[in-house]
């Protein structure tokens, strides 16, 4: 229930901030785009500087906690889990 009404919070957050910029909900295809990157990226920030507080170099940081996170992996990538793998 807990993930639900986090979820339900933060599309109560943004539909306000869409109200305060004028932005009809839903948005026009590439807002809605750059704002779902935004959010994507922005879930990274917090592991990322976990690590770099923790004495990882950045770019490491980077590579390790968001590369197949944001970049996803690609069809038919061997390391992918199997049912991953098997999604077309």
């Amino acid at each position: 229930m807990k993930p639900y009404l986090i979820s339900l919070a933060a599309g109560l957050l943004i539909g306000g901030i869409y109200s305060l910029l004028g932005v009809k909900s839903p948005a026009p295809p590439t807002i809605a785009l750059v704002g779902l990157l935004g959010i994507l990226l922005g879930e990274q920030i917090v592991p990322i500087a976990r690590r770099v507080a923790a004495g990882h170099p950045v770019v490491a940081s980077i590579a390790g906690t968001c590369s197949g996170t944001v970049l996803g992996r690609l069809p038919g990538d061997a390391s992918a889990p199997p049912a991953e793998r098997d999604v077309a």
